[in-house]
């Protein structure tokens, strides 16, 4: 650990955040390190850190406190070092180990393609935390915005973000494509055109066990009652129907007493409604028409009943499953319908990479948008929190965006280090902002009778509103 970094000192009135055998320790006046991001990142930082060091004081009277600690990157890192993320900047987020950004602007035309995926790929924060829930008085485009409330777990490191790709009429490229079509492919019908750019979609079991592993965990945590598998598995069977099949493994393996698969849930329901049910029976309740499937794929279902029964009937039997975490699973383009038609359905989604990705901007867009969706990319022993949106440069300094997004995400930062109160009054606070209608540009042009207020108005009602 340096006295600075970047050339900027380090508070010497703070102590780090420490990390060992799986626990943070968080210090009464931690030293957290901050991005405040590019474009309009600098108008909502100079709002949130008002807001959190407001709810902070509130919460504990000066007990406590956050030594706020700038680190370089994007824009304003490349001006001051020419470097999009200077190595002092992760050696920084490494060292104090929980941070929190803005936006950062992805550079065109070489170097890192995005900063974000190499802060996560570097520090290997394989969980990317996008909980999702409605503010009483918000905008939304559907009629029951307030049954949404749903946290996704999503895959952080693998999946087309590992970035292994190849363009389109380069050597490497033409490589790639004669392995697969005269090695890979040979003697098959499928062939790769030539004049195709090409990329590698890696799902790993370790990336997918420790991603469903912190879904389950959060949900028996914080009392949720499903955890829903979301993949494309159906026609990309090795890579996401694997993620599928290794999630479930974690659920009834390592969380073997907690949990229940869906399927099993059908199963133990059945001859809850009738105990004399046979295997046979049963076997047909959960597969309908397996009269007509092959004699052998009626023997491997009837054989899984009798399994299930045998090994989780007397635990998990005449009821006791209603009061485990189901396991469920859902395919990808599914979900989407799902989350609008049956949101109350859904508490925690555990995904891939970029389906994650999809599914969470969706999410948010019922509940308001991006400016009020936050985010955490959390790894072992690592921990940074962000704005979910890009940096909207037409607007900067403009003191007119929405800085919610980094708000909430102040407040997933106050959970994470176990300052509850801190986290309750900016949440309460925020709610109640929109409650009264005072509110930035993009939410007020969908709100009958609202005030347009600036950022910085909108920081200060927020905080006028904590008393």
């Amino acid at each position: 650990m340096k006295a600075s970094y970047n050339g900027i000192a380090v508070p010497t009135d703070g102590q780090p955040i420490e990390y060992a055998n799986g626990t943070f320790t968080v210090p009464d006046h931690p030293i957290i390190p901050f991005i405040e991001g590019d474009g309009t990142g600098r108008d909502i930082w100079r709002a949130s850190q008002r807001v959190f060091d407001a709810a902070v004081e509130k919460a504990y009277g000066g007990k406590r406190g956050v030594k706020w600690f700038e680190v370089l990157a994007g824009e304003k890192a490349y001006r001051q070092t020419q470097n999009w993320l200077p190595d002092d900047t992760v050696s920084a987020t490494m060292d104090f180990r929980v941070s929190i950004k803005g936006p950062l602007t992805t550079p065109v035309g070489g170097g890192i393609r995005s900063l974000n995926v190499a802060l996560r790929q570097l520090m290997d924060l394989y969980q990317c935390v996008r909980p999702v829930k409605y503010y009483a008085g918000g905008p939304s485009p559907v009629k029951h915005p307030e049954q949404l409330d749903v946290v996704i777990f999503r895959e952080n490191t693998e999946d087309i973000y590992a970035g292994i790709e190849f363009r389109e009429g380069t050597p490497e490229a033409a490589k790639f494509i004669a392995f697969v079509n005269d090695e890979m492919l040979k003697g098959t019908k499928k062939k790769i055109r030539l004049d195709s750019g090409v990329g590698v979609k890696p799902i790993s079991i370790t990336g997918s066990k420790r991603l469903v592993r912190a879904a389950i965990a959060f949900a028996l945590k914080e009392g949720r009652k499903t955890v829903t598998l979301v993949h494309k598995g159906n026609i990309q069977k090795f890579t996401e129907g694997a993620f599928r099949e290794w999630g479930y493994e974690v659920a009834t393996q390592e969380f073997r007493e907690q949990t229940v698969t869906e399927r099993e849930s059908w199963i133990l329901g059945n001859v809850e409604a009738n105990p004399a049910l046979t295997a046979e029976e049963n076997a047909a309740l959960i597969e309908p028409g397996i009269e007509f499937a092959a004699k052998e794929f009626g023997e491997s279902v009837v054989a899984e009943v009798k399994a299930v029964l045998a090994s989780i009937g007397k635990t998990h039997g005449n009821g006791q499953w209603k009061q485990k975490v189901l396991v469920n699973d859902r395919i990808a383009d599914s979900i989407f319908q799902q989350i609008i038609i049956r949101p109350s359905d859904y508490s925690v989604l555990a995904t891939t990479n970029l389906n994650g990705y999809y599914i969470s901007d969706a999410a948010a867009a019922q509940v308001g948008g991006l400016g009020i969706a936050p985010g955490a990319n959390i790894g072992d022993g690592y921990a940074v929190f962000e704005a979910t949106h890009g940096t909207a440069p037409k607007y900067a300094d403009k003191d007119v965006i929405n800085p919610g997004s980094v708000i909430l995400s102040g407040v997933m930062l106050f959970d994470f280090l176990g300052w509850t109160e801190a986290a309750r009054l900016i949440e309460s606070s925020m709610e109640k902002t929109i409650a009264q209608k005072f509110v930035t540009y993009d939410f007020e042009r969908s709100m009958v009778g609202a005030t347009k207020a600036k950022t910085s108005e909108f920081a200060s009602r927020m905080i006028e509103n904590m008393s």
